[in-house]
């Protein structure tokens, strides 16, 4: 099926995106391609594989699941051990998430980025 456009990038609004760059790069292994004062990207390559920090001094990071300031957008990313990819994570400055929505199954697990953006690691 061919789209009228192609993907390329996910945009996330920090007040810090050399910082929260840094966090990613080191999250999943990409380094930083890019960086200037309010914009820096992190990729393994090019697009799809692409993300984008974009300075946004007055964010107000989500209250997700209190729909006050709902989460707007997530990543979902794949570990093969749960456990040591939390205290990875935890290690570089996320935070667990109070609600943890899948503790039934224990199959994904919800964190904070620095910015307060919510991200899920999943078991691949």
């Amino acid at each position: 099926m061919s789209g009228i456009a192609q993907f390329r990038t996910v945009v996330l609004d920090t007040p810090d995106p050399k910082g929260l760059a840094e966090f990613y790069s080191r999250l999943l292994g990409w380094p930083i391609t890019s960086a200037e004062d309010d914009w820096v990207v992190v990729s393994d390559g090019g697009a799809p594989k692409r993300l984008a920090f974009q300075l946004a001094p007055d964010l107000r990071p989500s209250t997700w699941p209190d729909p006050e300031r709902p989460q707007q957008i997530h990543l979902d990313l794949l570990v093969s051990d749960l456990d040591e990819a939390e205290k990875q994570v935890l290690e570089l400055g996320a935070v667990k998430h109070e609600h943890q929505p899948d503790e039934k199954d224990d199959d994904f697990r919800v964190f904070l980025d620095p910015a307060g953006h919510p991200f899920c690691l999943c078991l691949s």
